[in-house]
């Protein structure tokens, strides 16, 4: 998958570096050289000697290395690869790079490469969901960097949250996403997924039974295809694609506000589904039962992305996709969508209970476009996706 391909690997400070020990045996599997670029840091935790032994060459760790600086060896590096992967990478390097620093040999290979660059995060939940690290990652996605994972689970340290650093099987996929070229490759493309959570209260929310699947399984078909994903997600039940952008959202609102950020893009995907409605005026408290009877909410509509992506007069996808999870007459109600939103195509399915679709492995759909209605066989989940994701690649060609 990776033959032929070169990998300059930097591996920082992190319990996770030890993972970077197999990434550097699997990367060579898939038939790639890897040349590690290890910090200080990263020698608290994993040892030259032990990743030159699996690279089957010698680690650069000293960016004033005297006979190897004479040819500017910090310049040959940063531009002799194919990917530049940071695995792990942590917030102190995230910082570095989002605002220019360059003061040891990794921070300078990546301020002096004009080569791609595959950051795979891995810190505590409380560093990455600090304010410092979300700029600093928003930046460096503006800056074109591309990410995989982290992903949620238990650290080291004892806590739970997002922050573990993605499997070596994502970060090999994220790889081979941003090296071989496809149909949709310099494309840039948005998926949102997953179901929203609307507060009640601390404890309550309205939310929906869609698990994410469909959503994850379409964003991992059009990377594998060469597209640049910015993948937000609700909630979802599956874990994030490897290869694509995450954005993590909660509420109708948060994910609104995240496909502006993400805009423009040459296709809009909108699998997720957006809660229709929210109680306007969210308790801070838990709700207690009271004697006096059933509380009262009131209730506002939450946005319409769909529409209102379709409907934009500057930075409008070239191809917007929504889609229509219906339990009865669905050809018809996903027709009258499709015409009531303004979007180009609507993937329709029947989520009624008989079905098993909804939170299942396989899907059903009917896509809906100016050419009629297409009904597909039941099929798997992925199968739906890459066949998707091939139709969008053709739209967009």
């Amino acid at each position: 998958m990776l033959a032929g391909k070169h990998i300059l690997l930097i591996i920082c400070g992190g319990i996770a570096a030890y993972k970077s020990l197999e990434l550097i045996r699997r990367l060579q599997d898939q038939g790639a050289s890897v040349t590690p670029v290890l910090t200080k840091a990263g020698e608290e935790f994993v040892t030259p000697l032990s990743v030159s032994a699996l690279a089957g060459t010698e680690v650069h760790r000293d960016l004033f290395d005297l006979t190897k600086e004479a040819d500017m060896g910090h310049i040959q590096l940063s531009r002799s690869a194919d990917l530049l992967v940071v695995a792990p990478a942590t917030a102190d390097l995230m910082a570095k790079m989002a605002n220019g620093h360059a003061n040891d040999l990794a921070s300078t290979l990546l301020l002096a490469t004009d080569t791609p660059v595959l950051l795979a995060p891995a810190m505590n939940v409380r560093m990455w969901d600090h304010p410092a690290t979300q700029r600093n990652l928003a930046v460096l996605a503006q800056d074109g960097v591309s990410f995989v994972g982290p992903n949620e689970g238990s650290m080291a340290c004892g806590e739970f949250g997002l922050g573990r650093m993605a499997e070596v099987p994502q970060i090999i996929e994220a790889v081979a996403a941003k090296l071989n070229d496809g149909p949709l490759t310099g494309k840039r493309v948005l998926v949102t997924s997953g179901p929203t959570h609307e507060p009640i209260d601390p404890v309550r929310y309205i939310a929906n039974r869609s698990s994410g699947a469909q959503g994850t399984a379409l964003a991992r078909a059009l990377a594998g295809l060469g597209a640049e994903v910015v993948f937000i997600t609700g909630p979802a039940s599956v874990p994030p694609p490897a290869g694509v952008e995450v954005v993590a959202v909660e509420t109708a609102q948060e994910m609104s506000d995240a496909v502006d950020a993400a805009l423009p893009a040459d296709a809009g995907v909108f699998a997720a589904a957006v809660a229709d409605w929210r109680v306007t005026s969210a308790s801070d408290r838990k709700l207690k039962k009271s004697k006096d009877g059933l509380p009262m909410m009131e209730f506002a509509e939450n946005p319409d992305i769909l529409k209102r992506v379709a409907h934009l007069e500057e930075g409008r996808p070239g191809l917007v996709v929504g889609f229509a999870a219906e339990t009865n007459d669905v050809v018809e109600h996903a027709t009258a969508k499709r015409a009531r939103k303004g979007c180009d195509w609507i993937v329709a399915n029947d989520v009624s209970p008989g079905t098993g679709i909804m939170g299942g492995s396989e899907n059903a759909v009917v896509l809906i476009s100016d050419d009629g209605a297409e009904a597909w066989p039941r099929m798997g989940k992925d199968a739906v996706a890459r066949k998707l994701a091939e139709r969008i690649a053709a739209a967009l060609a």
